[in-house]
């Protein structure tokens, strides 16, 4: 890293200079920064964001990097902090405690994908990928069967998705509403949401311990994914092997009596089941000691040696460096990504970033009023630079088409001079509505980011979704009038 850092590895010095003309700061404002960082105790704070860009990776590297030049891993209030603002877990004194779950069993099946290469699986099964030093090849799937989550939502690519979708000979899925991958399944098994069941809330670094209680009856036929997985092992022959003879309550017991087993010397003032459910929560004792990360590898780094190869913090990585993979090496590094401004072009001249939503959680509840409040004539606003609006004759409550060259969609202005100019925010999260539901680039008319985005790894390390950002352009749209479709539910055939 040293020699690439001092230009003796590529003849090009890594100094504020050079990264003041990638990150368009000033680079006496970045020595001002580093050498403030180096006078106090410091804190760096990562987003998760990061990671889903072209070498994600990259970010979270440096930023580690960093932290350990300036040698102040280990102490309170100091060091490396990752989605601070996104895990429940951060700031708490609490030390991981054992949480008990479903079983799961053994699956016999040892093929797998990274999430992000769905489309890639199923348009060609049998080619081959890398991730992680290794190679695997792409199996050729028939059936999809999904039950949580939403790959209309958080994939990449939506046009391209819409074209793999269509090779499975089945897809089945559970769902409570018609989103888009609903409407886009052979056949949906309407489910549950948490508000028309029994659960518990458990997190190994959660001190709550909550018995999330049924509010209401399940609507229509609507039926538990316990009730439905139950039934079709019925079906299969090995109800009693999935069961265990157990309901739900009873697997709730089982689960909260596990949990307490397995952590008894710190829950030994904790309720009996039955005292749990009437007073619905309780709190664990905590240590008033915070918790601080790699505290014990700092005062004995032999002792508490990390579960890297080395036992260190490895700002070169012997294991990945022989991977050989010039879209990671060994040490954190700036690899140009795919699409940003430093080569966008006349034609796709903005950088599209796309956030997590402020008014619902990625895309669930869009149907609600507090999402379909914050919309601009149903659609998911876009922020635009006060400059970048004039120039296009877009003025705040406009339709605006988004293009890239993946495909297009429709979204509300928002001008705001708080953002960077040449740059536009549009939120995840607006369900798919293309307005030719069967035609693979139709244009969403709701603003689905994920239309514009790249279906690209991050690298082939780690094969992660690049969906953060995009090079798109923005018009006024002038076009005939579309109406929203997104929380239509199909037309149902008897």
């Amino acid at each position: 890293f040293e020699r690439y850092l001092t230009g003796n590895e590529d003849g090009e010095v890594k100094n504020a200079e050079w990264a003041a003309a990638i990150c368009g700061l000033a680079a006496d404002d970045i020595r001002d920064l580093a050498r403030r960082m180096a006078q106090r105790r410091t804190m760096i704070s990562v987003s998760w964001s990061l990671t889903r860009q072209d070498h994600g990776e990259q970010p979270f590297w440096a930023a580690i990097t960093v932290a350990a030049m300036l040698g102040q891993i280990g102490l309170a209030g100091c060091g490396i902090g990752f989605g601070y603002s996104a895990v429940n877990s951060i700031g708490d004194n609490v030390a991981p405690l054992p949480v008990a779950a479903l079983p799961q069993g053994k699956n016999p099946i040892d093929d797998f994908i990274p999430v992000a290469r769905i489309s890639d699986m199923l348009l060609s099964p049998g080619a081959s990928f890398e991730f992680n030093g290794k190679s695997y090849t792409f199996p050729d799937i028939h059936i999809v069967y999904w039950a949580g989550g939403n790959p209309f939502h958080h994939h990449q690519d939506l046009n391209r998705l819409l074209k793999a979708w269509r090779k499975p000979d089945t897809v089945i899925v559970h769902e409570w509403c018609w989103n888009s991958t609903a409407k886009y399944a052979d056949i949906v098994l309407p489910c549950t949401t948490p508000l028309e069941r029994n659960d518990l809330a458990l997190s190994p670094r959660d001190p709550y311990r909550v018995f999330m209680e049924q509010a209401v009856k399940p609507i229509g036929k609507a039926r538990n994914d316990y009730d439905i997985f139950s039934a079709i092992g019925a079906r299969l022959g090995v109800e009693q092997a999935f069961t265990e003879g157990r309901n739900e309550l009873e697997w709730l017991q089982w689960i909260f009596q596990q949990t307490l087993n397995s952590g008894a010397t710190t829950e030994q003032s904790s309720p009996d089941f039955e005292s749990f459910r009437r007073q619905r929560w309780f709190k664990i004792d905590t240590p008033d000691k915070p918790v601080v990360m790699l505290r014990e590898f700092r005062l004995d780094p032999h002792g508490h040696a990390l579960k890297t190869p080395s036992g260190k913090i490895e700002i070169f990585s012997t294991t990945i460096a022989e991977f050989d993979y010039d879209d990671c090496p060994g040490h954190a590094t700036w690899l140009e990504p795919v699409e940003w401004l430093g080569n966008r072009t006349d034609k796709f001249p903005l950088h599209l970033i796309s956030n997590q939503p402020s008014t619902k959680l990625h895309s669930q509840l869009d149907q609600g009023s507090h999402s379909r409040s914050a919309k601009i004539q149903g659609r998911e606003p876009v922020t635009i630079h006060p400059n970048d609006a004039a120039r296009r004759n877009i003025v705040a409550g406009d339709i605006v088409k988004i293009v890239s060259p993946r495909g297009a969609c429709l979204a509300g202005a928002v001008i705001d001079d708080q953002i960077r100019e040449s740059v536009v925010q549009l939120s995840t999260g607006a369900w798919f509505d293309p307005s030719q539901a069967q035609e693979i680039g139709s244009l969403c008319k709701h603003g689905n980011p994920n239309v514009l985005t790249i279906d690209k790894g991050t690298s082939r390390l780690s094969q992660g979704p690049i969906a953060l950002s995009c090079l798109v352009e923005i018009e006024r749209y002038d076009g005939e009038p579309l109406t929203v479709t997104a929380f239509d539910p199909p037309q149902i055939k008897n």
